[in-house]
């Protein structure tokens, strides 16, 4: 819609280009019927909504001349009121926009001559917003430069024309000219509040004159003789119109300064109406005051006349006793009270201040754990202020993945705010991060709602991501170096114990980076932190763990889990715990996604302890002939084994090289999914049984030749290859297995009536165990007797008691 809008607009606009400029002298035969100074033909208007008392206020002044605006214009207004903009809130923006660039005009004049500011109040550059509720009038005052008759007819009526851009383009280059209107249609946007408004000016070069229109066809000026003399700027009144009865209310005018004007130059004024206690007026009070006069001098007998301290006391109970009113009073409250700071020098502001406009910005009451302050330069130019905060937003996570869930980063053009979606600015796992992002020459559409798509925003992203990054690594170095004995410049302790405060909070949000961030995947998996089987308790990091390293170790063996209890009794750890190999406890359930896109680190591999084909490489000749020893020696055990549970269980059975006193476990194909990986799984709400079949990993089954209980299957299997018994041994063994393994047997019926078959034998049960008692109904009788005889014996002991009375 607004791609369409704006090309519609552009074509009109060429339309505009070829005919001549409006001016007093116009024909207005070829116009829309221009009555009372306003026109007939309401575009955007609803006509049933105006009452008599509007009526009356837009009848055509005496001696107004009437201009018509520029052919099409109609059709043009109705584009910009309904297409451009998509916000009704955005009028009070540009509104104040448009004051603060008519204040920066007569700020940048009076650097040369003073008097242009005129004396008194004349002199304070400040805006004003006020309310008239009862005729539903929005006013909004500012004392800048103001506008002679010529301006408001070339300003106000020539669509897009833009009096900033004229104002710079004749002024030297240089000084502070931060102005913000460029497109000249940000004033029309009051029609999507208001169905009348009135510009009254006054410019120090010509008399004070206003400006009407209903966004018709045509506008009126008249020389103002009616209202105060403004001395200087500019008063705009909106009629409001009925469904926009919100923006009389003063707090709603004040959530709008706040979120899109806080940090204008100028101060914001709004009035408001507060309830006040005032002393009651002393006619009001006489007769109270003569009862309190009668009743003192019947007192006056008893009372000490020399005594001071009763006098005192006497004159403190009056002073309590006056009598107060409460009264409504107009008063004028500041609304944007904090200051720009990311407009100073870093250097300038103090820890108190970035604070204080931490919280500001954030709306947060905890204070930031960390913060970077910096100005780009180069082929895009940008200010900065970010904060990561102490502790993650409740809901930082559940709305990962929500469109506009996160408010992160505010971006303001000219210190006018635009929009507080950081998508463009930051990745979405930098969405904690909060701070202003202020530019000057970002390209926005017309509206100055949306971002114009531009190289610039890539350039911005990156460099702010850089900055976020080397932030983060800032506090993960101080956390190393306060744990370096031979560190001799520690930071302070504060510094040391920032980082774990923050890898608490935001550690998941890193590892979600190191998924969906390719180019910064080797800088983030610098900042990870994890448990290990040579650092259980304390939390360390990947340059720590290639540190300690054995000699010749070519992969990082890690093993994923539901905690570290769990991961450190893992059969699939024996070995390579027991020639002190060591490995990393993933114990977060991002963990095993992170993994699938993280293959190596510092040229070396990572290695799934729970995958098939585990290598170790201190391995020594004689330990390799061994084990191809083993192999040829269980050949036959193998084969016999993978046949007995089945091709569709297992895809092989071999000799393990990982165990030593686990008889066997399960691992799973080198590209499949753990055990872990599938419990995740399963445990979505929304997962899709098909789909997880389908994902479901390739199993082999590894044996501990050294262990006595496979060493004595082995010599069964070789007497009787078609012995039951071993048979439903080696199916417990396997079943056995999958469950420390971490997976759920499919027959779990099957396997319990087989261990209960083992606990027979084992105790030598002759029985079947199908060989089930029957229930003895005789001993339910013989306790139901017992019962009957007592209430018997009972009840006759009542009996007696009664006969007695």
């Amino acid at each position: 819609m607004e791609r369409r809008a704006i090309a519609l607009l552009m074509v009109v606009g060429l339309a505009l280009l070829s005919l001549p400029a409006c001016h007093a002298s116009v024909d207005l035969s070829d116009t829309p019927k221009v009555e009372n100074g306003v026109t007939s033909s309401k575009v955007g208007t609803d006509t049933t909504t105006l009452d008599r008392e509007k009526e009356s206020i837009r009848k055509a002044r005496p001696g107004a001349q009437e201009f018509a605006f520029q052919a099409e214009v109609a059709r043009l207004m109705d584009i910009i009121i309904h297409s451009l903009y998509s916000n009704k809130d955005i009028f009070l923006r540009e509104l104040i926009s448009n004051a603060s660039d008519a204040l920066d005009k007569i700020r940048f004049l009076s650097l040369t001559d003073k008097t242009v500011l005129g004396e008194g109040d004349e002199t304070n550059l400040e805006i004003k917003i006020s309310l008239d509720t009862e005729n539903r009038v929005l006013y909004i005052r500012d004392r800048g430069i103001g506008m002679t008759k010529e301006d408001l007819i070339k300003n106000l009526g020539t669509i897009a024309k833009s009096g900033t851009s004229a104002f710079l383009e004749q002024m030297q280059k240089g000084g502070d000219m931060n102005l913000i209107g460029q497109f000249g249609v940000g004033f029309y946007s009051v029609y999507l509040v208001a169905d009348y408004v009135e510009v009254i000016s006054k410019h120090n070069d010509d008399k004070q004159y206003i400006w009407a229109s209903d966004a018709g066809g045509a506008f009126s000026i008249i020389e103002d003789t009616e209202n105060e003399q403004l001395g200087r700027g500019t008063l705009i009144k909106l009629h409001l119109k009925n469904e926009a009865l919100e923006y009389i209310e003063e707090s709603k005018l004040r959530e709008l300064v706040t979120r899109y004007s806080e940090f204008i130059n100028f101060p914001i004024y709004l009035q408001t109406e507060k309830e006040v206690e005032v002393p009651v007026e002393e006619e009001e009070a006489d007769a109270e005051k003569k009862d309190e006069e009668k009743a003192e001098d019947k007192k006056e007998g008893e009372e000490d006349e020399d005594d001071d301290g009763v006098d005192d006391e006497k004159e403190e109970s009056e002073e309590k006793d006056k009598k107060t009113r409460k009264e409504l009073r107009k008063e004028w409250d500041l609304l944007n009270d904090n200051k720009a700071i990311w407009l100073r020098k870093p250097s300038e502001v103090t820890t108190e201040e970035y604070q204080k406009f931490y919280k500001a910005v954030s709306r947060n009451t905890d204070e930031a754990i960390s913060w970077s302050h910096f100005k780009a330069e180069g082929d895009v130019e940008f200010k900065a202020l970010v904060y990561i905060p102490t502790t993650a937003p409740y809901d930082f996570y559940d709305k990962y993945y929500e469109k506009g869930a996160r408010n992160s980063l505010k971006l303001y053009v000219r210190r006018v705010f635009i929009s507080d979606d950081g998508t463009d600015l930051l990745p979405r796992f930098l969405g904690f991060v909060r701070g202003i992002v202020d530019s000057d020459t970002l390209p926005l559409n017309v509206s100055r709602e949306l971002l114009q798509q531009h190289a610039a925003l890539k350039t911005i992203k990156k460099k702010l991501v850089r900055k976020v990054l080397d932030m983060i690594k800032k506090m993960a170095d101080d956390e190393i170096k306060c744990n370096d004995e031979n560190e001799t410049d520690k930071p302070e302790e504060a510094d040391c114990k920032k980082y774990g405060t923050f890898w608490t909070q935001f550690g998941r949000a890193l590892k979600l980076g190191i998924i969906e961030d390719t180019n910064n995947r080797s800088r983030l998996a610098k900042l990870l932190r994890f448990y290990s089987s040579k650092s259980p308790e304390k939390l360390t990091s990947l340059d720590e763990y290639v540190g300690r390293m054995k000699e010749g170790q070519k992969q990082i063996y890690f093993l994923a889990g539901m905690n570290k209890e769990e991961i450190k009794a893992s059969p699939f750890l024996e070995r390579l715990l027991q020639k002190d190999y060591e490995v990393i406890y993933w114990t977060d359930v991002m963990d095993e996604y992170m993994m699938q896109h993280m293959l190596e680190y510092e040229d070396k591999k990572f290695a799934d302890a729970s995958k098939e084909d585990l290598k170790m490489t201190d391995k020594d000749e004689k330990e390799k002939k061994r084990d191809k020893e083993l192999k040829e020696e269980f050949k036959d055990l193998t084969k016999w084994w993978k046949k007995t549970i089945g091709d569709d269980k297992v895809t092989s059975v071999k000799v393990s090289n990982r165990l030593a006193t686990t008889p066997c476990i399960v691992v799973t194909g080198k590209f499949g999914q753990s055990a872990n990986m599938e419990r995740i799984m399963k445990a979505q709400a929304f997962a899709d049984p098909n789909r997880a079949q389908f994902m479901r990993s390739q199993k082999a089954l590894e044996i501990n030749p050294r262990h006595p209980l496979i060493r004595a299957l082995k010599d069964k299997v070789a007497e009787d290859e078609e012995s039951e018994q071993a048979k439903s041994i080696a199916r417990v063994l396997f079943e056995t297995a999958l469950l420390e393994s971490g997976f759920v047997p499919d027959d779990t019926k099957g396997f319990s009536q087989r261990v209960y078959s083992l606990v027979k034998d084992t105790i030598g049960l002759d029985k079947s165990l199908d060989a089930i008692e029957p229930e003895v109904e005789e001993a339910e009788e013989a306790e139901e007797k017992p019962a009957e005889e007592s209430a018997t014996e009972d009840e006759a002991a009542d009996k007696d008691e009664k006969d007695e009375l």
